[in-house]
């Protein structure tokens, strides 16, 4: 399994490790043009004098001014973006293996961030000191955890500069992009440029389209999953910001049986048709098995969703601004409405 961590996993790591569902599996930009703001990098207009936010743990970081100098997991980097917050330094998934950005690192440029860490457990801290950082932000997916901060070098980074956790676990889509905004409108953002309403026009509209797929077809079941050389994880809808959203717009999903943990269960590959599905999404994290690496597993292949062409990408760890989640409920329903029963 990719990234994996010594056994036993901790819950935090087994999210991380490329195994399951929303969480992450094993647990998974509107454009430049004259709308932009002005020195929107590194705080934009945002008002001087001391600065604060309050984030998901109850926690609130303060600072004398706008931070400037702001480090940032990958995929919430790529939401800052997206509203004109530009960040110096990334950690997690930033680039594959051949030099290319990875999926989580959205519309950045990644050859002009440092990057401090790419994998799981990976974090410079030299480097991330030299950046003289002002704020660290990063998701949430387990309670009072801040995702891919290394337990061991905590309480080193959190010492250098305030830290921000932004849920992305038991919360809706729309609810994690508010508090993106939220927080890049207090480093600076303008929320009412015409490139982020647009974005945001386009994300209802799509909400309502996939809402009308699901309810024009009710019986097509949709199965969360991810894939590992030895496991099938099949995942809880709820858990998961992106999944919770889709079935609180109708979306039928399949229940697993989930371990203790709470996020998904593990198959064997000789189990992987427990549930039937009409169709499966699959986890489009690099740290997961993609279909086409599956062609060795005999029984992925007779899945009736598989045999029907009706397995669709999961955007597992979404970037949380209406301009990338827009077009994630606009390939679901595309999906749904393509869809025939199977299962």
């Amino acid at each position: 399994m990719p990234n994996a961590l010594s056994s036993p996993l901790s819950r935090r790591g087994v999210l991380a490790a490329g195994g399951a569902v929303g969480l992450g599996l094993a647990l998974a930009a509107c454009g430049s043009g004259d709308d932009d703001k002005e020195g929107a990098g590194t705080g934009g207009d945002a008002k001087a004098g001391p600065w604060s936010f309050k984030d998901d743990r109850g926690e609130t970081a303060k600072a004398d001014s706008v931070p400037k100098s702001i480090v940032a997991f990958t995929g919430t980097a790529a939401a800052l973006h997206d509203y004109g917050i530009e960040v110096k330094g990334v950690f997690g998934p930033t680039t594959t293996k051949d030099g290319k950005p990875d999926i989580q690192a959205g519309d950045l440029d990644v050859t002009k961030i440092e990057i401090l860490g790419n994998v799981w457990g990976e974090f410079n801290v030299e480097k991330y000191a030299a950046l003289a950082p002002d704020l660290l932000v990063t998701a949430q997916w387990v309670e009072g955890e801040l995702w891919y901060v290394p337990e061991q070098s905590k309480d080193k980074i959190l010492k250098l500069a305030p830290g921000v956790a932004l849920r992305a676990a038991e919360t809706t889509v729309p609810k994690a992009i508010r508090r993106h905004a939220d927080l890049a409108e207090s480093l600076g953002a303008d929320l009412g440029a015409a490139k982020v309403t647009t974005a945001k026009a386009r994300f209802e509209k799509a909400a309502g389209r996939l809402r009308a797929a699901a309810k024009s077809k009710p019986d097509i079941r949709v199965l969360v999953g991810s894939a590992s050389q030895d496991l099938f994880y099949v995942s809880l809808a709820k858990m998961s910001a992106d999944t919770l959203y889709f079935q609180e717009l109708g979306v039928k999903f399949v229940e697993p049986k989930v371990n203790a943990q709470g996020f998904f269960e593990e198959l064997s590959w000789e189990n992987i048709d427990k549930y039937p599905a009409d169709i499966i999404m699959m986890d489009n994290r690099s740290s997961a098995l993609q279909p086409n690496a599956l062609s060795s597993k005999p029984t992925w292949a007779r899945l009736p969703a598989v045999e029907a062409g009706q397995v669709v990408p999961r955007v597992t760890e979404p970037i949380y601004s209406y301009d990338k989640c827009a077009p994630i409920l606009e390939d679901l329903a595309a999906a749904i409405e393509k869809a025939r029963k199977v299962a």
